[in-house]
């Protein structure tokens, strides 16, 4: 346990005022509506929507689990931080017809585009998935770096950030959220490059790094027959559960919908993009850093949920280590209010407001309000389970589970933006088709594979073989499974009407339209996504062994 000194306390304590004062300011700005409370009033700039964006992203999880996965295994888990690409994918592809249609939710847009039934599948299925994974997994590690950085037990620590988190994003929404966030990205970025810093220092530059750790160690391209990382799941299956976390999910598509316009909230898109880059060199690379500490004999720890608050009582001095904790608690809120704010948003508009459609903007406020608090409460009852469940198992298990429920997903908003004949038929279909194929994935693997990941021994046929697949090639095979099936249903049945998705899609749209969408960029805009696909690019071939 790295136990924090009085500096430390200063800075942690600084902190922790600077991020209170920002809540206290935004939630005097009252919440007059539903588009205030969930959506900023859609008065949010660009520089806040990307940092929100990226704040969203990378939960105590995030920085728990990719520092012990650059230790255990080096770069391959890189191709996941690489889908800074995809995030443009949001902006320039995806977020036109959201904002064009006017929706707060995820659920509402695939209304508009289909019908109910698809609606209602992705409300309860968001909402369950948020509860169960996003809320349980964060508290877990945040309780493990909680403990480890500041000296507090699990339970308190833990119970101490969610208390703190969820009164904020009950008072003050989405616009409580998304400044905090600005706030923590920048402590977060901050404290994580220091790490980064102090410990290429440490074991000697980046070239001792490299001759230490192994070649294996930076080569982010393993054998497609790989158990763990092959580079085809790793590239494929990667962008299929990329495109539906990053541009379909309401986690993160809900704060470009906080922007004025298309402009801003793709500006967001591309910031945040830009961020996103970072995790490789602030968060991978501290975990190689601590596996060549580790082979010199500087640096010991047992597992890997270990390595980063290891890496801080090794490197960091007084006050420094203040505020890494600080930027580490930043991770751990900024998640938590996300998706809080995100699970109330789902309840009050695509549930409550759909069955009692006449309640006044008011009441619905205060009902997004109580659902926010009923999923602090939620996620306060999931820590005595979390604390049972090892970490590094738990953070491989929810990475499998969202490239098992990704490819029906993207494959009906993909398919439903791109082409004007998938019908709502086709993607209920696919919904429940792609639900089907996922229960039975993971009932087979609790059944058929130990604790290894092996096939249990007598096993045969074809569900063990099943469960045995590579998940993240496991997403590329359910993914072409879902575009069979949707494209296939879709036309055997009635074609929708052109008028009840105009705009919806690519085939559908105005002249006034396309027109809109042509203004709503410039040069400048262009020239930032070519150079970050490039920047992804370049670190995709230099990271080769």
């Amino acid at each position: 346990m790295t136990q924090l000194q009085t500096l430390d306390w200063i800075v942690l304590g600084a902190y922790f005022g600077a991020l209170l004062l920002v809540a206290f300011w935004v939630i005097r700005q009252k919440n007059k509506n539903t588009e205030d409370y969930f959506l900023a009033g859609r008065n949010v700039g660009w520089f806040v929507i990307g940092a929100s964006i990226f704040a969203s992203n990378i939960g105590s999880e995030h920085v728990v689990g990719l520092a012990g996965t650059g230790a255990e295994s080096g770069m391959p888990m890189a191709h996941y931080e690489l889908h800074a690409w995809i995030v443009l994918l949001l902006g320039w592809l995806f977020l036109p017809f959201y904002m064009r249609s006017g929706v707060f939710t995820m659920p509402e847009f695939l209304e508009k585009r289909f019908d109910s039934k698809s609606r209602w599948f992705l409300s309860i299925f968001s909402i369950i998935g948020y509860v169960l994974t996003k809320v349980s997994v964060t508290i877990y590690a945040g309780g493990i770096v909680v403990s480890q950085l500041v000296g507090l037990s699990f339970l308190e620590g833990a119970l101490l950030t969610v208390i703190i988190t969820g009164l904020y994003t009950v008072l003050g929404g989405m616009r409580a959220v998304v400044y905090t966030e600005a706030l923590q990205t920048v402590v977060l970025i901050l404290g994580s490059l220091i790490i980064t810093y102090m410990g290429l220092n440490a074991v000697g530059g980046f070239e001792e790094l490299k001759a230490t750790a192994g070649s294996s160690h930076f080569n982010m391209w393993r054998p497609s027959s790989d158990p763990e990382f092959p580079w085809t799941g790793m590239l494929i299956g990667g962008t299929i559960t990329g495109i539906w976390y990053w541009c379909t999910d309401q986690y993160i598509v809900q704060r470009t919908l906080a922007a004025h316009d298309i402009k801003i909230g793709r500006r967001g898109a591309i910031f945040g993009a830009y961020l996103k880059i970072l995790p490789i060199f602030i968060f991978l690379i501290p975990g190689i850093i601590a596996f060549a500490l580790k082979q010199k004999g500087l640096l010991t720890y047992e597992k890997s949920d270990q390595v980063f608050p290891a890496l801080v009582q090794y490197l960091l001095p007084a006050g420094l280590k203040g505020l890494v904790a600080g930027g580490l608690m930043a991770a751990l809120m900024s998640s938590l209010a996300s998706v809080f704010n995100s699970s109330s948003t789902l309840f009050t508009v695509d549930i409550f407001k759909k069955l009692y459609p006449e309640t006044s903007e008011k009441k619905l406020v205060r009902i997004g309000q109580l659902a926010t608090a009923v999923v602090v409460v939620l996620g306060m009852l999931w820590i005595p389970i979390m604390e049972k469940i090892g970490g590094g198992v738990l953070y491989k298990y929810l990475q499998s589970v969202q490239a098992y429920i990704a490819p029906p997903i993207t494959c009906v908003f993909l398919l439903g933006i791109i082409w004007s004949r998938i019908n709502a038929k086709g993607a209920i279909a696919t919904l429940l088709f792609g639900l089907l194929m996922a229960t039975i994935r993971i009932i087979s693997e609790l059944i058929y594979l130990d604790a290894n990941g092996n096939i249990v021994e007598g096993a045969s046929g074809f569900l063990p073989m099943y469960a045995s697949i590579n998940f993240a090639h496991m997403a590329i095979f359910m993914f072409i499974a879902c575009v069979i099936v949707c494209i296939a249903v879709s036309l055997m049945t009635e074609k929708p009407s052109e008028e009840s998705i105009r705009g919806l899609t690519f085939g559908t749209l105005t002249p006034e339209q396309k027109a809109a969408n042509k203004n709503s960029y410039n040069t400048w805009d262009i020239v930032a996504s070519v150079v970050l696909v490039l920047v992804v690019a370049l670190i995709l071939s230099y990271f080769t062994g």
